[in-house]
């Protein structure tokens, strides 16, 4: 795609007609959820919700994986960390999360081996640089960056590199969409879906949820106007009582999605119930690796004692996660939870949606 290509979409005369297009529109009080964290971030660094009627509310879903992440998980990861002859290799956003206890990042000034890793591949090299050690990956994230780990892990399997372990916290975008759907007091009007995470699993895997509950569902891209033309569909579906599921951003993505990528995943890891934080248990939301290539499973092949985890008190990650809340509306947002100091995930990651409201919105 070259440079020309990206800034089409944004062009500010092309925004500025389709702002006016939802304006005209616009009729009913709506409430729509992005469920993408890097469309979090695009919204509020290009104003998009202050452009927008009143009539239109975004809020913001549980489109971040670490933010995502439960909290039983945070401090499992400490506790690997913790663990003799271990080195955890991890992307950045994970180090300053707080667990139970403590913190990657706390574990890291105590001593602890901890190194942030820009790819998962970079984890096996360490690997190999150490192989009196046991490195272990953390995985966490979505059907993004999956494929990749499930990737690493064949890598490793190919090459008997035996010291090389991941502790897979994956979680898969459609069975949350459906627990959203069966949240008390949650109210949706339509969802703007991930470009990221369908450019993997295509437009057809949104379909059984579409078919379930016929909600307005319209897949975007991350510049200006591949957020503000999917929103304008939106609320045309809205206005005239019209659902359809609809790829909006066709540059990218395909209804089959990436097979390749699909099948490396589907390989590597087989579906389990999982826990989302904010949510709670989603059946088949979550990704284990399965028995083929278990030794690799940190989970199961080292030793290691998490301690006992407790839900941070006072903190709304959970219903800002779900949509009930937004950050300014959670007691400790900017008074005891800050991006230096934070509480929750939520203001810990570049895509957590406290952390963008901090950044970005004065209230």
């Amino acid at each position: 795609m070259t440079i020309k290509h990206i800034e089409e979409y944004r062009d500010p005369e092309i925004s500025r007609a389709i702002i006016d297009r939802i304006k005209k529109t616009s009729r009913k009080n709506i409430r729509l959820m992005e469920v993408c964290g890097t469309h979090t971030m695009s919204i509020f660094r290009n104003g998009i919700r202050d452009l927008l009627p009143d009539s239109i509310s975004l809020i913001s879903g549980p489109g971040c994986p670490v933010c995502v992440t439960d909290q039983k998980e945070i401090d499992a990861f400490i506790g690997l960390a913790r663990a003799d002859d271990v080195i955890i290799t991890t992307f950045g956003d994970l180090i300053k999360v707080p667990g139970t206890d403590s913190s990657l990042q706390k574990e890291l000034a105590n001593g602890r081996d901890i190194r942030v890793v820009y790819s998962a591949f970079d984890s096996l090299q360490v690997a190999r640089k150490n192989p009196d050690k046991k490195v272990v990956f953390l995985g966490v994230g979505f059907e993004t960056t999956a494929p990749t780990i499930a990737a690493t892990i064949i890598s490793a399997y190919e090459t008997r590199l035996n010291n090389f372990f991941v502790f897979s916290a994956h979680k898969i975008v459609p069975p949350a969409l459906d627990a959203l759907m069966q949240t008390k007091d949650v109210k949706i009007d339509g969802f703007i879906l991930p470009g990221h995470v369908s450019l993997i699993i295509g437009t057809k895997a949104f379909l059984p949820f579409f078919e379930k509950y016929k909600m307005p569902c319209v897949i975007a891209g991350f510049e200006p106007s591949d957020i503000l033309q999917p929103i304008l569909i939106l609320v045309e579906q809205i206005e005239s009582n019209a659902p359809e599921l609809i790829n909006g951003y066709p540059r990218a993505v395909t209804f089959d999605g990436n097979e390749k990528a699909q099948k490396i995943m589907k390989d590597v890891f087989e579906t389990v119930d999982a826990e989302w934080r904010g949510i709670g248990v989603i059946p088949k939301s979550g990704l284990k690796i399965r028995k083929r290539f278990s030794y690799f499973d940190a989970a199961k092949m080292i030793k290691f004692a998490a301690p006992e985890s407790k839900e941070p008190k006072a903190c709304a990650c959970g219903e800002i996660l779900t949509g009930l809340k937004i950050p300014p509306e959670c007691p400790l947002y900017k008074k005891i939870c800050t991006p230096m100091d934070p509480v929750g995930p939520c203001m810990v990651s570049s895509e957590g949606t406290c952390a963008a409201y901090y950044r970005y919105h004065n209230g």
